[in-house]
């Protein structure tokens, strides 16, 4: 008993030390005019402006990764559909309403480390990428540079209020001219990405009759792989997490190329994507166990 008095008798004088009518005077005693007060007043407002320009990047990327998704569900018709040219210009349009958003990102990002933002936006980069090297690839049978890519991410102010705005507001100073460079992990990663699309066209292609797009598949993820391999475990950790997948999705392309070469007379073609979809489960399932 004495040790719980004691105990309790030491809390209670330490709150004595501090009793609530002074810190509340204490609290009123505060002036809120004062060059301490007003400092931190000016940092909540930086923090919050910063906090609802990252959230409006947010918005704009899950934006931007939506469209890029369905650019990409669209491009895989290009071997079923009898007229190609016109998937080509509906994915192409589709396509620059995602560059007019990737263009109000660039806005955002005025005056600003973009690298701050980074991981705000990087998704729908990387989705922007997997779709525009998709889109290419079907039109030239190869990969897009880097380069290309940014310079498509060039913007100008081309409505007249836009000039007169950024004209009117000597304040901003903003130039007429706007800019977004995709970063090279957010190109890696998206070609990455891209190499799960090519199998899937490869499957898609031979289920329509296309016995050669197999091959060049084939050929053109193996180049992709091994330019992976030469980054080895140099490069950051999300590219040598998705060299697993592409490994697994060039298996899947040699697998059905092998078919093609030593079964391809005795399968009919309406019966080659099947076999190939049985014959890439069972790869998943040896990927699985091993």
């Amino acid at each position: 008993m004495s040790g719980k008095e004691g105990s309790g008798g030491f809390r209670k004088r330490k709150h004595d030390n501090f009793p609530h009518g002074q810190r509340r005077e204490e609290k009123e005693n505060v002036n809120p005019s004062s060059a301490l007060m007003m400092s931190f007043k000016t940092f909540q407002l930086e923090l919050d402006t910063r906090h609802d320009k990252y959230e409006r990047l947010v918005k704009l990327s899950r934006d931007i990764t939506i469209e890029s998704k369905r650019t990409i569900f669209l491009l895989h018709r290009f071997t079923s559909a009898p007229n190609g040219e016109e998937i080509l210009n509906e994915s192409e349009a589709k396509l620059d309403a995602v560059r007019r958003k990737i263009k109000q990102i660039a806005q955002e990002l005025i005056g600003e480390d973009m690298y701050q933002f980074h991981r705000a936006i990087s998704p729908g980069l990387q989705e922007y990428v997997e779709a525009v090297s998709f889109q290419y690839f079907i039109k030239t049978r190869s990969l897009v540079s880097v380069e290309e890519i940014n310079k498509q991410l060039i913007f100008t102010a081309e409505d007249r209020e836009e000039i007169t705005n950024t004209t009117s507001n000597s304040q901003d100073k903003q130039p007429h001219t706007w800019s977004l460079k995709v970063t090279p992990v957010d190109y890696l990663l998206g070609v990455a990405d891209l190499t799960g699309e090519l199998m899937r066209l490869c499957i898609s292609s031979v289920g329509n009759g296309d016995i050669d797009t197999p091959f060049e598949l084939s050929q053109f993820l193996r180049q992709i792989y091994d330019g992976f391999t030469f980054i080895g475990n140099t490069g950051p950790y999300e590219v040598s997490k998705k060299l697993y997948t592409l490994k697994q999705s060039l298996a899947k392309v040699e697998n059905a190329c092998y078919t093609l070469k030593v079964r391809g007379s005795e399968i009919p073609k309406h019966m080659l994507a099947d076999v190939f979809s049985t014959k890439t489960e069972l790869i998943d399932q040896e990927e699985g166990l091993s």
